[in-house]
């Protein structure tokens, strides 16, 4: 960690060394948050694009109630994983209750941004440890501020004013055949995800910072250009944004709540041994039409 970056009575904001991220230290996020604290947060987030808040003890409800701080929250499509006493999180875990799945347990095998497919993506989201593994368990971050920065020229005169396609069926059949549990979707949940189209590179709407907008996950094609073409320039493009030198990796422990900014990273798990159980319950915010 580098030398403090702000101080307020009660916590501090300690960057990392690395190439995105900061850790909130002193600050119970269940307790109320008078606006000028939340004023130094909210900075904080759109200039770390990664907070991290270590041992907080709190209840579903009060990871509700400190997400909508910073929006509307939006409720996952496979409402199956939602916490029954909180239907805005949704249970991310790999543990089986009578051989049924209590939550999504392959989320983020790709690297991806949360909701890009939907027309009104996510602002941010917030992941709460419940249960981890000894073993891995860890996620993966990369920033896409620097991603577009040090974009090689020819690939950003070629994408600078592309749209492209993103689609929350694009790997579903791909993670069905890897992971037999994971749901078959219905007529409805089709619906509700039909694929969004957004540019390449979007502006942050707070800080007006150009970050690349695709991934692996989601991020079918390039409009405009024929198949081929459009696969070698995304997979160019999924290569560069996902660069070692653009990643802060997280390492969870117990209690951590990790809040990032969908708008300028990606993020990817890296998976944990099968036998291993892992939970953590996320609440995700709505952003705003990316332009």
């Amino acid at each position: 960690m580098s030398a403090l970056l702000k101080f307020r009575p009660g916590f501090t904001i300690v960057p990392f060394d690395a190439p995105l991220g900061a850790e909130v230290i002193g600050l119970d996020v269940g307790a109320p948050l008078d606006d000028d604290d939340f004023a130094v947060l909210h900075q904080a987030h759109l200039d770390h694009h990664v907070l991290v808040f270590r041992d907080q003890q709190i209840s579903p409800r009060q990871q509700v109630r400190f997400s909508r701080r910073f929006g509307p929250l939006q409720i996952h499509v496979l409402r199956q994983f939602q916490l029954a006493s909180d239907p805005e999180v949704l249970i991310i875990s790999n543990i089986r209750e009578n051989g049924q799945p209590i939550g999504l347990g392959d989320a983020g095998h790709y690297w991806h941004s949360d909701l890009s497919y939907k027309a009104i993506p996510s602002l941010g989201s917030m992941l709460h440890a419940q249960e981890l593994p000894q073993e891995g368990g860890d996620t993966l971050f990369a920033n896409q501020h620097t991603a577009w920065n040090t974009l090689p020229a020819d690939l950003r005169a070629a994408v600078s004013e592309a749209r492209a396609e993103h689609s929350y069926l694009a790997k579903y059949a791909e993670l069905q055949k890897r992971n037999p549990w994971r749901p078959d979707l219905t007529q409805a949940q089709i619906d509700e995800v039909t694929p969004a189209i957004h540019p390449v590179v979007r502006r942050h709407p707070e800080t007006g910072q150009p970050a690349l907008f695709v991934s692996e996950h989601f991020t079918t094609r390039i409009i405009g250009l024929p198949d081929s073409e459009s696969r070698a320039l995304l997979q160019a493009l999924f290569d560069h944004s996902s660069n070692p030198s653009l990643v802060y990796r997280h390492r969870w422990q117990a209690g951590d709540l990790v809040f990032w900014d969908n708008r300028s990273v990606t993020h990817l798990a890296a998976g944990c041994p099968a036998d291993q159980r892992r939970m953590l319950y996320r609440t995700t915010i709505e952003g705003d039409a990316p332009f």
